[in-house]
């Protein structure tokens, strides 16, 4: 038998080209029953998707790329890991794009810098306004991902910031702790990701009919976690007393664990302490630390699938998409007869 082609895999299994196309993408909305039933077929004949050829006919390259302010942060390197991981199993190849937070380089990430190389982009902007995106992006396909940005003509992916920190408060408060700070959040003004996170913070303080008392707000100057020791030392030694702490992420978390040590605190017993991204690190220090976890594989699922549709020819209006989070409790906060035995879902 000559060369399989996506026609012979339709036609052995008695489905459309689209359908096949579909499987062989990695499409997420094919019914099992219809993907089984097309994988068989294409196992049977031996078929083998010719890449260059399909860009050549469709214009396509498939490959998309993943635009990001810094690679050195524990959350973005998870984050194009899973990216990177998702796009394989649909058959893509990925393009990181490390942006550096800078206007220009998310300018270019936008515009689709590798025009003709990548079929569509999604990207975690800091700095670009929801205007200025809309003017520069073109014809390039693209998602964003994060808080910052509101365009009014392409897709977003966020998680619930204000509900996962209330949901974080609520914890603290069911452990007993009844002056809950918030740390590392900024100096100047605060990032959408970080006013978001403090309004659920003061929401979850309502809830619990906690007053919320501004001195127990610490902010910090240096977003890592040498900067977050800094910080938080600093406001100890100044007499800043708090029997539970919600940390903007997990680095502000590592940099308050470790100035609670210098000076003779323990976690939980002083302070309870909460972070949140959950990189991996938190599971292997002493104490193990309590954060929220953003459900990245469904983050990076539906930035795909939105993307996707976009490059197929979907102009549908923007669309604003919230995926889940977990609060994975360890013992930097543990549950109230202290134990750590499961992880309590948004």
């Amino acid at each position: 038998m000559g060369k399989v082609t996506l026609q012979d895999v339709a036609a052995h299994a008695g489905v459309s080209m689209k359908t096949v196309s579909n499987v062989v993408r990695g499409y997420q909305h094919v019914s099992p029953p219809m993907r089984d039933r097309v994988q068989a077929a294409i196992d049977e004949l031996g078929y083998r998707p010719n890449v260059s050829g399909r860009s050549l006919a469709t214009g396509r390259s498939n490959m998309l790329a993943f635009a990001f302010p810094d690679l050195r942060r524990p959350y973005f390197a998870e984050l194009a890991h899973v990216f990177s991981r998702v796009c394989a199993q649909r058959g893509y190849q990925l393009l990181l794009e490390e942006t550096l937070g800078e206007a220009d380089g998310e300018r270019s990430a936008v515009r689709g810098r590798e025009a003709g190389v990548v079929d569509g982009v999604v990207i975690h902007p800091q700095v670009l306004t929801p205007e200025a995106i809309d003017r520069i992006r073109g014809d390039t396909a693209v998602v964003f991902l994060g808080e910052d940005v509101r365009p009014q003509h392409a897709d977003q992916v966020v998680i619930d910031n204000a509900g996962a920190a209330a949901q974080a408060v609520a914890h603290l408060v069911a452990l007993g702790r009844r002056r809950i700070g918030f740390f590392g959040h900024e100096t100047g003004p605060e990032s959408r990701t970080s006013g978001l996170r403090l309004d659920g913070y003061r929401a979850g303080l309502a809830a619990a009919g906690l007053p919320v008392d501004d001195a127990l707000l610490v902010p910090r100057e240096v977003g890592d976690a040498a900067g977050a020791e800094t910080a938080f030392g600093r406001a100890l030694d100044a007499g800043l007393r708090v029997d539970a702490l919600l940390c903007r992420d997990d680095l502000a978390a590592l940099g308050v664990l470790r100035a609670m040590r210098l000076r003779g605190l323990d976690a939980p017993r002083d302070i309870a302490v909460v972070g949140w991204d959950a990189m991996g690190l938190g599971s292997s220090l002493v104490p193990s630390l309590t954060s929220v976890a953003p459900d990245t594989v469904a983050l990076a699922d539906t930035a795909l699938d939105l993307l996707l549709e976009r490059i197929d020819g979907s102009t549908v209006p923007g669309r604003l998409v919230t995926v889940g989070h977990r609060l994975l409790v360890g013992e930097s906060a543990p549950f109230a007869d202290g134990s750590m035995q499961g992880r309590v879902s948004a």
